[in-house]
């Protein structure tokens, strides 16, 4: 079984969340940004989940209760699901590099010394008015009669937005994005947001988190 690259040990564990939110927020403020799609509060979020940790942490690096000892094991606990979520969601595919994720502690997802596969698979997809606040997206491989991922992806990634006019490219639906690890995906929405237009495009992604081609934009009204 590989080794989990979120390390167990306490001091270890604080230095890995600490250099991830640090480089995070390197790459998503500067003038301009390298990394644009990744949320302001998704990223705001990364920073206060690593807070909450230190503040249970911090307590235990001097005399300190059993309750202080346990609520920093809670803690621990929590900040690790929600650091695994982020990794999983913003850090798996481009455009963050492997380089990056090397910078991060970030175990990328293949060292063998192989060749990097493009990925040369073309999306087709439907986005249809779904349930009240949502919308579902069928997915498939171009000319495919079924559903099924191409073999060896682990899914797709789906960027997307809520806009007043159609986007002039892809980059401008990077705000926000899921991963769909099936044929069909459910985006679902507050309610303020019915009646307004929602674009969307698509893209598979390979195991080592290479993109492939982008769909064309839809789009569809949220119910």
């Amino acid at each position: 079984m590989a080794k989990d690259y979120i390390p167990s040990n306490d001091k270890d564990f604080n230095l890995f969340f600490k250099n991830i939110a640090q480089y995070v927020t390197t790459k998503c403020i500067g003038m301009p940004p390298e990394w644009t799609h990744i949320p302001a509060v998704d990223r705001t979020a990364l920073d206060s989940a690593y807070i909450t940790w230190y503040s249970a942490y911090s307590l235990t690096l001097k005399p300190h209760t059993k309750q202080e000892r346990e609520e920093k094991n809670r803690q621990i606990g929590i900040a690790k699901k929600n650091l695994r979520h982020f990794v999983n969601r913003f850090l798996r595919y481009e455009p963050v590099t492997d380089l990056d994720r090397s910078n991060m502690g970030i175990r990328n997802r293949d060292t063998n010394r192989t060749p990097i596969m493009g990925v040369d698979k073309l999306v087709d997809y439907k986005a249809v008015a779904g349930k009240l606040r949502e919308v579902d997206i069928k997915i498939r491989v171009l000319g495919s009669l079924t559903r099924a991922k191409p073999e060896g992806y682990p899914g797709a990634l789906i960027v997307f937005g809520i806009l007043d006019s159609r986007p002039g490219n892809v980059h401008d639906l990077m705000r926000d994005c899921a991963l769909a690890t099936t044929g069909k995906y459910t985006l679902r929405f507050e309610e303020s947001d019915r009646g307004k237009t929602l674009y969307i495009a698509i893209a598979w992604f390979n195991r080592r988190g290479v993109r492939g081609p982008w769909s064309d934009i839809q789009a569809v009204i949220i119910p």
